[in-house]
């Protein structure tokens, strides 16, 4: 800054006399253009007297000044001892700060404003209103000079200022005029363009001590530094590759004046595929030091990921999504690759886990993901446990801890699950410790407490399905709510109890799942309120692939030759398969002449059935040998819990 100042102050004491005499030659051309316009109209008429009324308005004033004088002039030559005496010198003026810049500022434009005949004070370029003047510059030529060093720096600092604004319009001009571009756009660029202006100022006066260049203007020595820096086809160049005027500027002001490693380091971001949109975010996001990297650091750098599982055609994709990864330092790189190596991760996991999430590799520190797997580790898993559910869904990693994890704790403490239960939930679905509580969480638990849920009910709901936080309200959970009780039969006191028992049911799609059973259902000949009491008993029913059920209900209808009533009463049947547990039971019914209703035939395991079967036998030969009166089948209404749990290992049918 100091050598800029002295190189400014050179300049400007070496204009300062000239500033001077152009002032004075400005102020009394407008008297001698006077002068010689009266001359000339007494000459044309010599007859008329000096009193004469003169017709031209425009300059009545200056004819007025230059009589007045000339009576002056008059009366001193009649009484010269006594126009010296009363001789009195004019006051001097001091100029406030305002007046200074301004007169500064009329020495450093690059055009001024014509002036018009009469006119008195000299008008800048730059003024808002052109109405409005300068200060007089007589009262300038007259105020004292005996100026300390701070009032002299203090013009100098706004000497810069103005030499600032002048070089501002000389770069916007040039690319108005060499790159074709708008006088808005040209405008917005160059406002951006704060360490370039300088740049500029900085090189042009130092090309004045050059030979030659000593006596050239300051404003052909900034044209000349912005051609030698390919400024206006740089310019060009990057709006042609679609960056927005804001990014030009700021990559611009980053090169600190070497232009040319811009168009470098660009092409080199298009050998590795990163798309034209996300170039100017990974000049912006990957630290100044990115233009001052060799191409060989940055390809050692690119080898090394690929080596490790990265792909070459998704490095683009990384990079342009985390741009930071530009500005590690080697070991820096291969310090946080073993990062995640030495939790079991093999190199294919670790290339889909930085592709999926490149923010992994790059935008966090150390410290943060050490604490971060710490934190995950006290939910029960092991190093090994965590580096598998990284590789699966990276962007847990994304989310802070105090802000989403320990909240969503404490609520699912409030609903009762356990920590075991959170385990199941961050190993199933472990992208809801990345939702947002009270905007997506909340809302749909009320929901189920509204509908007559209890919070240990809605707790074990979320550890049987996870998926259910990941529904919309209001596109899924809701719409299939209205369906239940609309459409499937449902009563409002069932409604609660059918979501407890299966709510993967809220997760379904009505047009392609729901209602095509449901008219699979109606269309068998059973009732509406019939079909509601079977999903309340059995809510599955409407999750099975209607191909699985049309095999089972022929079977049941045609070879077993059963009512239409036993199905209505144990909907379960269906859960069950044809070819492993109907088929071979029925066949050993039919060959023992026994019969069983639905329930007690196949909610059972195969040690019961054979048990029962046995006693059924036994009791029938008793019957026939006239030792039993009647032969009567047991009322075992009550099936354990054990041989229901039996239906969901034989869920084969389910989509």
């Amino acid at each position: 800054m100091a050598s800029l100042m002295d190189l400014f102050l050179l300049e400007f004491l070496l204009l300062r006399p000239a500033l001077m005499l152009l002032h004075c030659n400005v102020s009394y051309s407008t008297s001698s253009f006077s002068l010689i316009s009266s001359s000339l109209r007494r000459q044309d008429h010599p007859d008329q007297s000096q009193d004469i009324v003169i017709r031209r308005r425009h300059n009545a004033r200056s004819l007025s000044l230059y009589i007045r004088h000339n009576r002056d002039l008059k009366l001193n030559k009649d009484n010269p001892n006594e126009s010296q005496e009363t001789f009195v010198p004019p006051p001097r003026h001091d100029v406030d700060g305002d007046d200074r810049s301004k007169l500064l500022e009329l020495s450093l434009v690059t055009r001024r404003t014509p002036q018009f005949p009469g006119s008195i004070y000299a008008q800048s370029a730059s003024d808002a209103d052109v109405a409005s003047s300068l200060p007089s510059l007589r009262k300038f030529l007259g105020s004292d000079g005996d100026d300390d060093g701070d009032s002299e720096r203090e013009m100098i600092v706004k000497a810069l200022e103005i030499r600032r604004k002048v070089t501002k319009e000389i770069i916007k001009e040039s690319l108005v005029r060499k790159g074709r571009f708008g006088i808005t756009y040209a405008t917005n660029v160059t406002d951006r363009l704060g360490n370039f202006v300088d740049h500029v100022m900085i090189e042009a006066a130092a090309m004045k001590r050059l030979p030659e260049f000593s006596e050239s203007r300051f404003n052909l020595r900034a044209r000349t530094v912005i051609e030698d820096s390919n400024f206006v086809p740089l310019v060009r160049w990057l709006k042609h590759n679609e960056f927005s005027y804001n990014r030009i500027a700021k990559i611009i002001c980053m090169s600190k004046g070497n232009l040319d490693s811009i168009r470098t380091m660009i092409e080199w971001l298009k050998t590795i595929h990163v798309k034209s949109e996300f170039i100017g975010v990974a000049f912006l996001r990957s630290g100044g030091n990115i233009l001052q990297r060799s191409r060989e650091e940055l390809d050692d750098i690119v080898e090394y990921l690929e080596s490790n599982g990265l792909r070459r055609d998704w490095m683009g994709f990384v990079v342009g999504r985390c741009p930071e990864l530009l500005s590690f330092s080697m070991e820096e790189v291969k310090r946080r690759v073993n990062f995640f190596l030495q939790m079991g991760m093999n190199q294919n996991d670790f290339g889909t886990m930085v592709f999926d999430y490149p923010k992994i590799i790059g935008y966090f520190s150390f410290e943060e993901m050490e604490k971060k797997i710490n934190y995950l580790k006290e939910f029960g898993l092991s190093t090994e446990e965590v580096g598998r559910l990284l590789a699966f869904k990276p962007h847990i990693m994304g989310c802070s801890i105090e802000e989403r994890w320990k909240p969503l704790v404490k609520y699912f403490y409030y609903l009762g699950i356990s920590k075991e239960g959170m385990r199941r939930i961050l190993v199933v679905k472990p992208i809801l410790y990345c939702t947002d509580l009270e905007k997506t969480i909340a809302p749909k638990v009320r929901f189920l407490q509204e509908m007559g849920i209890p919070n240990e009910a809605i707790g074990n709901m979320l550890v049987k399905f996870p998926s259910l936080l990941t529904n919309s309200l209001y596109k899924k959970i809701r719409p299939v709510v209205i369906f239940l009780l609309t459409r499937a039969g449902v009563t409002q006191e069932n409604i609660g109890k059918v979501i407890a028992m299966d709510p993967a049911l809220l997760g379904c799609s009505i047009g392609t799942k729901l209602e095509p059973n449901m008219k699979y259902y109606i269309s068998l000949g059973i009732r509406f309120h019939q079909l509601g009491e079977m999903i309340a008993d059995f809510p599955m029913l409407l999750r099975y692939n209607v191909d699985n059920l049309r095999p089972k209900y022929r079977y049941l209808r045609r070879t077993m030759i059963r009512p239409l009533q036993d199905l209505i009463e144990f909907p379960r049947f269906f859960s069950y398969s044809l070819e492993r547990r109907i088929i071979p039971r029925h066949t050993i019914m039919v060959q023992n002449r026994v019969n069983f209703k639905l329930r007690y035939m196949l909610a059972c395991t195969d040690e019961e059935f054979e048990r029962r079967v046995k006693e059924k036998v036994e009791r029938r030969e008793r019957f026939e040998a006239g030792l039993d009166s009647e032969d009567s089948q047991p009322l075992d209404e009550n099936i354990s819990d054990t041989e229901f749990a039996l239906t969901d290992s034989a869920e084969e049918d389910l989509t």
